[in-house]
């Protein structure tokens, strides 16, 4: 497994991403519209890339969130490989980059309907939060964070 930093231009980032995009629609059915708006590439200037055997396998990346905090977001692991600690690993390099950084908190939200993503967060420290703009009154929403120092 080989991680790369980038950021949102980077072409396999870009296709993982076209991906999770077709698997939200799916999920989040009438509301992808609404989910979608919050979802662009503008302002994901760190960006992880996970390869398997030199295949673009997983993503994730981090935009500002304001203050001291970034916000997780674009987490992807293509479907017939998941189980196998990809989602994990991009998910301990983006902590890792944010603290490099000087970040000390991490935010994100994902949705009930992607249960996967909710024991991932869980598993890896992650508390839940009241939802944040523009997720408040949201009920499919879930928001979390988790408190980061020296990149863990």
């Amino acid at each position: 497994m080989e991680l790369l930093r980038t950021d949102a231009a980077h072409p396999d980032f870009r296709s993982l991403v076209k991906r999770l995009d077709a698997d939200l629609a799916v999920r989040d059915g009438a509301e992808h519209a609404f989910y979608h708006q919050y979802n662009g590439l503008e302002g994901l200037s760190r960006a992880v890339v996970c390869y398997l055997d030199g295949k673009a396998v997983g993503c994730g990346a981090l935009k500002p969130f304001g203050g001291s905090a970034l916000e997780i977001k674009r987490m992807f692991t293509v479907p017939d490989l998941r189980g196998r600690g990809i989602a994990r690993s991009v998910l301990a390099a983006l902590e890792a980059w944010a603290g490099e950084d000087g970040y000390n908190r991490l935010v994100l939200e994902t949705g009930l309907r992607n249960p996967e993503a909710v024991a991932l967060y869980t598993r890896h420290g992650y508390t839940r939060i009241p939802n944040f703009e523009p997720y408040t009154g949201v009920d499919n929403s879930l928001c979390f964070e988790k408190s980061i120092r020296d990149g863990r």
